[in-house]
C-alpha cells in the first residue's frame, strides 16, 4: 500500500498528476546549452528513467529539479513546489542519492544514518526501527555498526540508498544508483527500487547510461543527448518508434540517436 506520505503527496498535486515535472526546463552557461527545453513528468508509482551518456546533461537536469541549480528558463516542479524558490521543503520531502556519496568516515553506517534522522527531525523511536529495517533492505545489517570509512564504494552506495529514504520521502531520485556494485547486490538494489516503487507509491526519477539496467527496472525512459529529450516512451513504445518492436533498448538508443542528429556527444553532466 502506498505510504501516508505518498498518498498527502497525491493529494497536493492532484490524483494521477506528475510529482516530479519539468517543463521547457533550460540551463545555459555563457553560450553553451548544458538542458534544452526538457519536458517530463513522473508519477507516484512510476520509475521514470533519464538515460544518456555520460556529459548528456542528467546531472545538470537533476541539481535543477533539487533546487542546487537554477534553470535559465524554463520552469521544474517537484510536488507542486518550485525548487528554485522552495529548496529546502524539495529537499525535506525528496531522497536524493548523488553518483558521489559522502559519509562521516568514523561514524557507524547505522550513526550516519541515525544523524540524517535528527536532522530530518524523527523521533529517536521511529527513527531507531526505520533505520534496522532500511539496513536490512540494503544488505548492510552486519556492516553496520562498522565505521563507514571501512566501507567499499558498492557498500557506500547502498547506505546511501538507506540515507535517502530515511526522511520517507514520497519522491526517490537516482543519480548512476549502482555505480560499483557487484552484480548480486545490483539485482538487490533493483528489486528494491522496483518495490518502493509499486508498494510503497513513490515517484523514482532514475538516471543512467546503462541500458540494460534501465530496460529492466523502468516503467517509462526518456532518451537524452546533448541536453535535450530526443525520445520519451516505454522500452516497446521506444523500440516501436525505432522502426523494430523486438530491439533491445541498447539498438534503440543507437538509432534515435542516430536519427536526433549523431553520435554522443554534450559536456555537462
Amino acid at each position: 500500500m502506498p505510504s501516508t506520505t505518498t498518498e498527502r503527496a497525491r493529494r497536493a498535486t492532484g490524483e494521477g498528476a506528475p510529482l516530479v515535472e519539468a517543463r521547457s526546463l533550460t540551463k545555459r552557461y555563457d553560450t553553451f546549452v548544458a538542458v534544452d527545453h526538457l519536458s517530463f513528468g513522473v508519477r507516484a508509482g512510476e520509475i521514470y528513467g533519464l538515460l544518456g551518456p555520460n556529459g548528456a546533461g542528467k546531472t545538470t537536469t537533476i541539481l535543477m529539479l533539487l533546487g542546487l541549480s537554477e534553470p535559465s528558463d524554463g520552469q521544474a516542479r517537484v510536488l507542486g513546489l518550485d525548487p528554485a524558490r522552495d529548496a529546502l521543503e524539495v529537499k525535506r520531502r525528496v531522497g536524493y542519492l548523488p553518483d558521489a556519496v559522502g559519509f562521516y568516515g568514523r561514524l557507524s553506517g547505522r550513526e550516519n544514518l541515525a544523524y540524517t534522522a535528527r536532522l530530518n527531525g524523527l523521533a529517536p523511536e521511529e527513527a531507531t526501527a526505520r533505520i534496522g529495517t532500511l539496513l536490512d533492505d540494503v544488505g548492510l545489517t552486519e556492516a553496520a555498526d562498522k565505521p563507514a570509512d571501512t566501507y567499499s564504494r558498492g557498500m557506500l552506495q547502498r547506505l546511501g540508498i538507506a540515507d535517502a529514504l530515511v526522511k520517507d520521502p514520497s519522491v526517490l531520485i537516482l543519480d548512476e544508483p549502482t555505480a560499483s556494485i557487484d552484480p548480486a547486490g545490483v539485482a538487490e538494489l533493483l528489486a528494491l527500487i522496483h518495490r518502493l516503487a509499486k508498494d510503497e507509491g513513490l515517484a523514482i526519477l532514475l538516471s543512467s547510461h546503462l541500458l540494460a539496467q534501465v530496460q529492466q527496472l523502468c516503467d517509462r525512459v526518456g532518451i537524452f543527448a546533448r541536453g535535450r529529450l530526443i525520445a520519451e516512451g516505454s522500452v516497446s513504445e521506444l523500440a516501436r518508434r525505432a522502426g523494430d518492436a523486438s530491439l533491445s533498448l541498447d539498438e534503440v538508443y543507437r538509432r534515435l540517436e542516430a536519427k536526433a542528429g549523431g553520435g554522443p556527444g554534450g559536456r555537462a553532466a
